[in-house]
């Protein structure tokens, strides 16, 4: 699908979720593919995502504020951010998303803005995970992602390759290039 076609479609809006994840890095290469296939892509990032990457890298290549805190007074849709932001997006992908993030959602925990905003969306779920090779393959953290699977979220599946703690397993975060493809297919 070329930009002109997502341009004219129903689906525009992009909020990007991004989490405490070394992979966090790869935010501002997904958000510059995004664009250029024609979305507009709005940012969640939480506090332990500012660990990996910088908010203000975020927004020198989005051209738009962050959205970082739920409790925001200088944003002008507060105290109703996540809803708005909810009621933006035509889809919803965190990328990278966490073994945390992805255990709060399967639980229905919304104890920040990215959570709040996934349970108040009727958007299109994308989750694209990174995480050691042994969380991921964790029985609790595969229950979790049958239970958003169930529910409706797609899953941008993670690669083998070598992860931060030094090993080489399944659980790198999918190449950004899988990732827009993946969305631009679900935005059809």
């Amino acid at each position: 699908m070329k930009k002109e076609a997502i341009q004219k479609g129903r689906v525009r809006n992009i909020v990007l979720g991004v989490t405490g994840s070394i992979a966090a890095y790869k935010a501002g290469d997904i958000i510059r593919r995004l664009q250029e296939e024609g979305f507009s892509v709005q940012v969640i990032m939480t506090k332990e995502a500012e660990k990996f990457i910088t908010p203000l890298t975020i927004t020198s290549l989005l051209g738009n504020k962050v959205h970082r805190d739920m409790f925001d007074e200088g944003d002008p849709a507060w105290p109703m951010s996540h809803i708005s932001l909810a009621k933006e997006a035509d889809i919803l992908l965190i990328a990278p998303a966490t073994a945390n993030i992805i255990g709060k959602i399967a639980n229905g925990l919304a104890d920040d803005l990215l959570t709040c905003v996934v349970l108040a969306t009727r958007a299109k779920l994308a989750i694209a995970p990174a995480m050691n090779d042994v969380m991921y393959k964790n029985e609790a953290v595969q229950e979790n992602c049958a239970r958003l699977r169930k529910r409706g979220f797609q899953f941008i599946e993670p690669i083998k390759g070598q992860l931060a703690c030094g090993t080489f397993g399944e659980g790198h975060l999918a190449e950004v290039e899988d990732i827009v493809k993946a969305v631009v297919r679900i935005a059809k």
